[in-house]
């Protein structure tokens, strides 16, 4: 990728919708998943037991996709007609733990459906940020395989995998987006552990589920996992936070702004959305369907207490 010429903005712009088209016949209307979690910071407290950032339902609707919340501690088979009604699910950032929370529980249960689910053909993609990425490891191998990883209010590069082209993630992007990712400070990272190359590739289950498709150095020159999919099934995590850079804005924090950063989560939140477009499930009527959205939740104003400018609160 070096020698690579920058394009203008105005052709960023075009590139947004550089993501093959979708054929026709899929779902058009696709409704993703976010799984609400516990509240942990005590300015919280007053507002909920549970929520969701606006940021999270923003970039999945900015690439043309609804949005229902998957609350906590509900029975399987409420969790089954919600997997047999939305197209896909979207772990977000945060913290739990890893194997004993109820959000790892309901995450889990997802997860298992997706994987059963293929077998018979059906397409379920799920995605994991950051606290999601780590989730999903957990998941995985069974075990938190999490050690400290530095890199909490940090804008980074990402280093890409030499293969990182033939992924079903990038093998669409444009030359001058990866150009990018290599060179610029574009991805926001806030996370004080994370999964080493070491650890990944020791680990059986992790290394014959998932393929690594970036790493990255904490402060002290740490190296952990930022980007991986799963080799046979529709499932991502990244370390990074791509909606952080359109949709979060407190001065102090490192949310990348630039137009390069701005490109990134756009083609990341279009990416996803079109894995959910080949998902077909659907609620059994359009009032269940209007019931079930996120949109019958008010938002609560919070970005004079937290980095998110506004919350779902649940409970």
């Amino acid at each position: 990728m070096r020698g690579l010429s920058m394009l203008p903005a105005y052709i960023y712009l075009l590139s947004f919708t550089l993501l093959p088209p979708v054929a026709l016949g899929v779902n058009d209307r696709p409704i993703i998943g976010i799984i609400t979690q516990e509240v942990s910071d005590e300015v919280f407290f007053q507002y909920g037991k549970t929520y969701i950032a606006d940021s999270y339902v923003n970039f999945l609707e900015s690439a043309g996709s609804r949005v229902v919340p998957i609350r906590l501690n509900l029975s399987i088979d409420e969790y089954i007609h919600l997997f047999n009604s939305i197209n896909g699910v979207l772990l977000p950032g945060g913290a739990v733990n890893l194997l004993r929370s109820s959000f790892t529980r309901t995450a889990g249960i997802f997860y298992r459906l997706a994987i059963e689910a293929a077998s018979s053909g059906t397409y379920f993609p799920i995605w994991g940020t950051c606290m999601g990425f780590q989730v999903l490891t957990a998941l995985t191998s069974g075990e938190n395989l999490l050690c400290k990883t530095a890199a909490n209010n940090m804008s980074l590069p990402l280093i890409l995998a030499d293969d990182v082209s033939s992924s079903r993630m990038f093998r669409h992007a444009p030359l001058e987006l990866l150009h990018a990712a290599a060179k610029e400070n574009i991805t926001a990272n806030f996370h004080n552990f994370g999964i080493t190359p070491e650890t990944f590739h020791t680990n059986e289950k992790l290394s014959a589920f998932y393929r690594i498709l970036s790493t990255n150095h904490d402060q002290h020159g740490v190296e952990f996992i930022s980007t991986m999919e799963a080799r046979d099934y529709p499932i991502y995590g990244v370390q990074w936070h791509p909606e952080a850079s359109r949709f979060q804005w407190r001065r102090d924090l490192a949310y990348p702004h630039s137009v390069n950063a701005i490109w990134m989560s756009q083609y990341i939140a279009n990416f996803f959305v079109n894995e959910a477009r080949k998902n077909s499930n659907h609620f059994s009527n359009p009032k269940e369907e209007e019931s079930s959205l996120i949109y019958n939740r008010p938002l609560t104003y919070t970005a004079n207490i937290s980095g998110y400018e506004q919350v779902y609160f649940f409970d």
